[in-house]
């Protein structure tokens, strides 16, 4: 018989991904949520999936809401970080806003389950998850700070009023464009350089966007370069 990492016995051999126990409970608590629903999801059915016993998940998180929680903050924490170091080390306001929303995008692409579409939950709402929506407004303000800053640059026409908004809704898009995929078992035609490339659209450009997606992803590949577990 194996033991979780808090030395408790498990019930079976390991069945998730994940170095410990605790990243083995929030990859079967993102499945069963994102397939069967959070009021749909029991702490025991959680527990199952992992081949732990019930108490030994108590160790690691007191309650679904903190499960819950701590998947919604990992989707924005990461962009909220690079949004950051992309405003200390990139001076392009275009270059800048396309490398966020090929990062952004890429990470709810490229995520094992679709966490995104926990976003609109009823729970979401209440003050325990205040943190998370006080995160998730924060790099909302960094799109729109970014996007004002390539609309200025780019000197051009924009879409109108709200327009310093749209990146950040293209980049959720991703989220419905998976649910509506794994819907009909195929997988979503959206790339994330093309909602970065549409974003700069959006935003009065004009000329080819190659260059520019160019520097964003050597940009990127920088920051990474810099900090190898930024996102930790």
């Amino acid at each position: 018989m194996t033991t979780t990492g808090a030395g408790r016995p498990r019930l079976s051999t390991r069945k998730r991904p994940g170095a410990t126990a605790r990243e083995e409970i929030l990859d079967a608590a993102a499945e069963l949520f994102t397939t069967r629903g959070f009021t749909g999801t029991s702490t025991r059915m959680i527990a199952d999936a992992v081949g732990i016993r019930q108490a030994s998940m108590y160790h690691h998180f007191a309650t679904k809401d903190d499960i819950l929680a701590t998947l919604l903050l990992g989707t924005v924490t990461a962009p909220v970080q690079r949004a950051e170091q992309l405003r200390q080390t990139c001076d392009d306001a275009i270059v800048r806003i396309y490398a966020l929303v090929l990062f952004d995008t890429g990470q709810l692409a490229d995520s094992r389950w679709n966490l995104g579409a926990l976003y609109l939950l009823p729970e979401v709402t209440t003050e325990r998850f205040t943190e998370f929506r006080a995160l998730r407004d924060d790099l909302m303000a960094h799109y729109a700070a970014f996007a004002r800053d390539a609309v200025d640059a780019i000197g051009g026409t924009d879409c109108g009023p709200g327009t310093a908004e749209l990146p950040f809704r293209l980049v959720e898009a991703t989220i419905s464009a998976r649910s509506d995929a794994a819907a009909h078992a195929t997988t979503s035609a959206l790339t994330r350089h093309t909602i970065a490339a549409a974003a700069l659209r959006t935003l009065g450009w004009t000329d080819p966007t190659e260059p520019i997606a160019t520097r964003a992803a050597e940009a990127l590949d920088r920051i990474a370069a810099s900090c190898p577990q930024p996102d930790k």
